[in-house]
């Protein structure tokens, strides 16, 4: 077993969650970081596979299709060593013998990272909840007939 301190209480699950839309053949996987609260490697295990289950639903989206969220299981649980604040280290990666353009590869600019992104139209299925748009819709004050 990897060294846990023994006033470790955070780590990081990484959440598998498959979402699949009725009628359309492509899925999407999302790999969800989340923090667990924890006193031991077992503890935070099992608290993360019930977020993971806590996660899991069925609902419409806005063309009337079922939509189930199913969880996968965790593709990674890693203990936090250091005390939540700025610049605590969450997670790392170790890689051994990558080559220049490799690493050239991991490093992006400001403009690259996804949170300087305009937002996009998903490529994938439709997996909005109906409910959710429609309140979002309502909260804007938008008319129900532009909202197509």
């Amino acid at each position: 077993m990897t060294y846990i301190p023994k006033d470790a209480e955070w780590y990081v699950a990484e959440i598998v969650e498959q979402i699949i839309v009725e009628g359309d053949p492509r899925n999407v996987v999302h790999r969800n970081l989340v923090l667990v609260n924890a006193h031991s490697p077992d503890s935070a295990y099992d608290r993360a596979i019930d977020l993971g289950k806590e996660g899991e639903s069925e609902y419409k989206n806005s063309a009337g299709q079922k939509v189930v969220i199913k969880f996968r299981g965790l593709g990674a649980l890693n203990v936090v060593h250091d005390k939540l604040e700025h610049g605590a280290e969450l997670r790392y990666i170790k890689d051994v013998s990558l080559h220049e353009a490799k690493i050239a590869e991991l490093v992006k600019t400001k403009e690259q990272l996804s949170i300087f992104q305009d937002i996009q139209p998903t490529q994938g299925p439709d997996y909005a909840c109906k409910e959710i748009v429609d309140e979002a819709f309502d909260l804007m004050g938008t008319d129900p007939e532009d909202r197509k």
